[in-house]
């Protein structure tokens, strides 16, 4: 299995008990179209510090980082369309379930980080988002500030992402390696590849050299 499918996998495993059945199948389906960039990068993070890691052990922090920043995400586009205001009264509905979509995902991410090291760096990822959604729905807000603001969502998300794998394996992430995570989310202008795709081919490696000279310096 893959990494993009073993975290799409552990994600909707985490949902799987969700109720009523048609929020947990709208769930399911947003989940099987989600980019899952965040949840691999955190799998590729553990394994490249790790090569011998049980994959298994680290599965519940990278659902837990993608059900995080797809809700997220998911109330960052109802915040941008406003369909109650934009929408004729019967799409209500529909925006209402996808605000209650986008607690349940927050919701269960927090739960499966609640007794990892990562635990604490979601809590400030949600509220960044808080923050950053506030400053820009401020009036005179300009566009290129806008845009800015939201991306910082796949910034925090990355970082998450890189804090949960090197958290699994017993160790704090190095700055240089948050700045790689940003870099990263850098390079996808906002928005991650496709279900298909999810991270560069040298990732694994260059956190592995990364985290070298990490312990290098400390050791000197």
């Amino acid at each position: 299995m893959d990494d993009a499918a073993r975290a799409r996998d552990a994600a909707r495993e985490a949902l799987a008990d969700v109720e009523p059945e048609q929020l947990r199948e709208r769930l399911d389906a947003r989940i099987g179209e989600a980019a899952v960039t965040p949840g691999v990068l955190a799998l590729v993070t553990a394994r490249a510090l790790d090569p011998d890691v049980e994959l298994g052990d680290v599965t519940d922090r990278a659902a837990g980082v993608q059900l995080i920043y797809e809700g997220l995400r998911l109330t960052r586009t109802v915040a941008r369309e406003e369909p109650w205001v934009t929408a004729p009264t019967a799409a209500d509905i529909d925006a209402d379930m996808d605000i209650l979509a986008a607690d349940v995902l927050v919701s269960r991410g927090f739960s499966l980080l609640a007794c990892t090291d990562a635990a604490r760096p979601a809590v400030d990822v949600v509220r960044a988002f808080g923050r950053d959604q506030t400053l820009r729905d401020r009036e005179g807000t300009d566009a290129e500030t806008a845009v800015g603001l939201d991306r910082n969502l796949e910034v925090d998300a990355l970082e998450l992402a890189v804090v949960a794998g090197t958290t699994a394996v017993g160790g704090d992430p190095p700055e240089e390696l948050l700045a790689y995570a940003r870099d990263l989310a850098a390079d996808c202008d906002g928005e991650f590849p496709p279900a298909g795709r999810a991270l560069p081919e040298t990732t694994a490696d260059r956190i592995a050299d990364i985290s070298d000279r990490a312990v290098s310096a400390t050791d000197r």
